[in-house]
């Protein structure tokens, strides 16, 4: 149930009705704090009732027509007075004129479409959400109620091992290789670094995760990047012919699944990040992206 007061004429509140079967789960606003919204699929019916109800019994509220919306939208942070809508449904809940007692509406939006996931970032936004609005003349009464849209993805027919060699001439040659390029959330990076020449002094190893998010288009193009885990995979000096395994639980961090050019706004990628130390404090890293939805 959502609840909003608008000054000494009326107040609306907005409840789904299987508000009280539906799950809920925790998604970070824009503060970066974590609030729980409910949670929907692509295709399912949102439904529910706006319940207006006048702040002074006996009041008439005046009105230009009652409705409800369901939105899609992306905000790019750099571009705030520009909301891009990929989804508007409409319902009329009222003609013009007025109420004279407070009363309820019911709506129904049919097996909706709700192509992406909701995702909160750090220069860009995708949020869906119920806007009421009571239109008037002078100020319209407007209320909007946010819901999480979860994507359902299948496993990829070929999800095959990645091995790769890296190196610096005549000093250093590794290879390393992922039991797979793709992953799930809740999924375990599995692997194995083999040290095939050393002739530098490595006194430390790690792997990363990195997130990159891509924002706008052309030359007004944003990337940033955010270390999402770092795994210390070697404290020492390796020797040739030694391999180190790596298992890394992705279920522990807080991660989205790859988006890709989302309706030619964002992109959300992920990338294996392998860092080598030597004594001198010189850093040597390889990135590799990685499938993870």
């Amino acid at each position: 149930m959502s609840f909003f007061s608008f000054g000494q004429s009326a107040e609306i509140d907005v409840v789904l009705y299987d508000a009280e079967t539906r799950k809920k789960v925790e998604h970070k606003t824009e503060d970066g704090k974590k609030d729980k919204y409910f949670l929907f699929y692509d295709g399912e019916t949102v439904s529910g009732k706006v319940n207006v109800t006048l702040k002074s019994p006996g009041k008439r509220l005046e009105h230009q027509g009652i409705k409800v919306e369901f939105i899609g939208q992306i905000e790019l942070y750099y571009d705030r007075g520009n909301h891009h809508e990929f989804v508007s449904l409409v319902k009329d809940l009222a003609r013009p004129g007025e109420l004279t007692q407070s009363q309820t509406f019911d709506f129904e939006f049919t097996h909706v479409e709700k192509p992406y996931e909701s995702y909160t970032g750090q220069n860009v936004k995708l949020r869906y959400f119920l806007r009421t609005t009571v239109s008037r003349r002078m100020n319209d009464i407007s209320r909007e109620t946010d819901i999480v849209v979860h994507t359902l993805s299948t496993y990829p027919e070929l999800n095959s091992s990645i091995k790769m060699e890296v190196g610096i001439e005549d000093c250093l040659h590794i290879e390393f290789e992922y039991n797979k390029s793709k992953y799930h959330l809740k999924d375990v990076i599995v692997g194995k670094i083999y040290f095939l020449l050393v002739r530098i002094k490595i006194k430390h190893m790690e792997i990363g995760i990195i997130k990159r998010e891509t924002t706008g288009t052309g030359p007004n193009v944003y990337h940033e990047n955010d270390t999402i885990a770092k795994y210390e995979i070697m404290d020492g000096a390796p020797v040739r012919g030694e391999s180190i395994p790596i298992r890394l639980f992705l279920a522990g961090y807080e991660m989205t699944p790859t988006m890709r050019d989302i309706n030619k706004k964002f992109s959300v990628r992920y990338y294996l990040n392998l860092v080598l130390i030597d004594e001198e404090e010189r850093r040597y890293f390889k990135q590799q992206v990685q499938g993870i939805g």
